[in-house]
């Protein structure tokens, strides 16, 4: 049974192997948990939970693809919204998001130096419209931008780093705005699941 008939005949186990498989190390709902108690936004919101799961299943479809470090990429759709402050312009929030990963380091983020160096630029520049070669930081900025149809912009070829990325801008588009705010509410809810938050 491959992945796609996984998540059609049990969407929220099929997440929690898939995820659980590539971050072995960490304990994902007591990060979320950890995340959670200090997020000061709306769970209901452009920026929250359900833009997160969002972002993880493009992450990882990318890094499939692309060959980047899945760990990095499950990490990053946590951290790289984490610690907004407003759902509008929040320059430094992608750097509050690297430094609240990095106020966990050895307690619920357990990456060698290079790969949380990784995280924490992915986090820090993530919204700074940059492109790169590199695979795991291409498969985290593009996953978030192809969210961007949650807050009417759709995602533009040129400003993503993937091939893989820009084979996606159909689907992940169209999942980004389809009846959000009813969508969010029932992401939100199957993310509350998938970590075993409710």
């Amino acid at each position: 049974m491959n992945m796609i008939t996984n998540v059609i005949a049990d969407p929220v186990g099929a997440l929690r192997q898939k995820v659980g498989a590539y971050a072995p190390a960490h304990d994902l709902p007591a990060i979320l948990e950890s995340i959670l108690d200090g997020y000061v936004l709306s769970l209901n919101g452009y920026h929250s939970v359900a833009h997160w799961a969002r972002v993880m299943e493009n992450g990882l479809r990318i890094g499939e693809a692309n060959g980047a470090d899945l760990e990095v990429v499950v990490l990053f759709a946590l951290f790289h919204d984490s610690r907004r402050i407003n759902e509008g312009t929040d320059r430094p929030h992608g750097l509050r998001g690297g430094k609240f990963a990095s106020s966990l380091r050895g307690e619920l983020v357990h990456l060698s130096d290079d790969r949380f160096e990784m995280l924490y630029e992915a986090c820090r520049l993530h919204s700074e419209g940059h492109t790169t070669e590199d695979a795991t930081l291409g498969a985290c900025w593009d996953a978030d931008r192809l969210d961007l149809g949650r807050v009417g912009i759709t995602p533009e070829a040129d400003r993503l780093c993937t091939e893989q990325g820009r084979q996606m801008i159909e689907w992940a588009h169209a999942r980004a705005i389809v009846n959000r705010r009813a969508y969010d509410i029932f992401e939100a809810l199957r993310f509350t699941k998938i970590w075993q938050l409710s």
